[in-house]
């Protein structure tokens, strides 16, 4: 390690120790999950290392508000998977066990809805409704426009964020 990378390392430790079991038992009161709090714990540390252009850990006025802003985003993220996950099995239960996918095939699902919902995260709730129907439903222009109570004209500019939003991810 260089001279110039140990006090760094050092303000990292300083840090991580004084704030990670706080942050481990906050997470741990809202998901009733130890094991999901220290996995959520360690990502939010994560987190905020990779942050290109943050603040140094020091400078942090209020290091424990921010760690929470960052813990909630990714509790939201996780529980949102939970439900997806969740809505799948129910989906899954409901077909007959000679049509029912190996776990494999069950795993490679569950990766591909969660890799679709991380890629539309970004869109605004009727225009990420729009989208889906059209996708998944099949629904035209003309039905999605009456489910969300638009103009067509709307919810063509809906189904062009989507698609623009799409071809902009990161994938």
């Amino acid at each position: 390690m260089t001279d110039a990378a140990q006090p760094m390392q050092a303000g990292l430790d300083s840090f991580y120790r004084e704030h990670s079991s706080w942050l481990e038992s906050w997470l741990r009161r809202r998901l009733g999950n130890g094991w999901d709090a220290a996995d959520l714990s360690q990502e939010t540390f994560l987190r905020v290392l990779a942050s290109p252009g943050g603040e140094p850990l020091a400078a942090l006025r209020e290091p424990r508000a921010y760690l929470v802003t960052v813990g909630k985003r990714l509790l939201l993220n996780h529980q949102r998977r939970r439900q997806l996950e969740q809505a799948y099995l129910d989906a899954l239960s409901q077909l007959p066990e000679a049509v029912t996918p190996s776990a494999e095939q069950r795993w490679i699902v569950l990766q591909t809805l969660q890799a679709l919902d991380d890629l539309l995260d970004g869109l605004t709730p009727a225009v990420r409704r729009a989208f889906l129907w059209a996708q998944l439903e099949g629904l035209s222009y003309a039905q999605i426009a009456e489910r969300l109570q638009v103009s067509q004209r709307t919810v063509k500019r809906y189904m062009a964020q989507a698609y623009e939003h799409c071809l902009v991810a990161d994938l």
